[in-house]
Formats: C-alpha cells, structure tokens, sequence
C-alpha cells in the first residue's frame, strides 16, 4: 500500500507553485490521450498522467517521474487545444521533466532524448538561438552516436541547412536564463 506523501511535497503541488496548474481540474474526459500524436509510443497515455498527479501517491509520482512518456510529449500543445478545462499538460511536463532530472529518475529508454533535452538547452544557452552544428556536435558527444547521419552532413552544407558560425544573440537569452524561475514568479 503506497502511502500518501505530504501535500507540500507531492508532485501535484509542486506543478501548482511552478505552473498554477491545478491537476483537480482534469475530469478525465480523454480528449488529450484521443488527440496526441506521440500517444502510441508513450507507456503512460496524457490522460493517465494527469490521473497519476490527482492521485498523489508516492508510488504515482515515482511513475511520473519514471515514465517514458514525460520524454516523448512533442509539445505540440494539441492537448491543451482540446482540453475542455484548458490545461496545459505541456507546460506540466516541462516541470515533471525537470524534476525527474533533478531526482535522477530518468527511464533508461529516454537516454538519447534527454542528451538532445540538454544539447538543446546548452545550445541556445549559449547562442542565444539554434546552432545546428553545436547542437548536432553536442548530442553526438553524449550520446556517442558519432557516425550515425554522418553522410547527411556534406548535401545539408551544400543546401546551406547548417551554418558555420552561430549568431550572436546570446547575451539576450543568457540574460533571460540567469533570471530564473523564482526570479519570474516575482516579477509577475
């Protein structure tokens, strides 16, 4: 029997504080799971997840947390577009994600989904936007594919689909990251 963790504490509340989501709000109509694009990979379907956060238990959170489902959302907001109750289940998996992160109870399939996660992160951290080449160079490095797609490089530098140099809009967006999100909550 899973025992209920604290009200502080569960994976619910913590969506609440970051987002100003309320999981009560989900009547489980289905809508979410009937319209993702990314459902018939995913091992926990958008409806379920937003179920597993209703519920609250420990053992549900530890689901969330390691789901593959969490890694596979597209973010294509098709969910929220459809949800009676406008929730944003995007919005809320981008916090569950951090917290899986942050607990280290990534599922082991999302290995390579998280380095591009990271890769990309980094990336427009640093440039300030996307830099295919860095992107690209980063994800190969932690995920040691180093020769998967190579041959795709030379056409996609001659169709001028990757740039050399990177832009230079990083001070913007480095400024941007350094506020974080306790920062934002202030100033809202």
């Amino acid at each position: 029997m899973a025992l209920h963790v604290l009200e502080s504490e569960s994976l619910a509340a913590l969506v609440n504080r970051s987002t100003g989501i309320s999981a009560q709000k989900c009547y489980q109509c289905g809508k979410c799971s009937a319209g993702c694009p990314a459902a018939v990979g995913m091992d926990i379907a958008p409806n379920v997840v937003m179920r597993l956060l209703q519920v609250g238990t420990e053992s549900a959170d530890q689901k969330l947390l390691c789901s593959y489902s969490i890694w596979l959302c597209l973010a294509c907001h098709t969910c929220d577009m459809r949800c009676p109750m406008e929730i944003d289940l995007p919005g809320i998996i981008d916090v569950l994600r951090s917290e899986s992160l942050r607990r280290g109870a990534v599922n082991p399939r999302a290995r390579d989904i998280v380095a591009f996660h990271k890769s990309f992160i980094d990336n427009v951290r640093l440039f300030g936007r996307m830099w295919e080449i860095g992107l690209i160079g980063e994800y190969k490095v932690r995920t040691r594919h180093f020769l998967q797609d190579i041959l795709l490089a030379p056409s996609m530098l001659v169709k001028r689909k990757l740039s050399l140099w990177p832009g230079l809009h990083g001070r913007l967006v480095s400024r941007i990251f350094s506020r974080g999100p306790g920062r934002l909550e202030k100033t809202r």
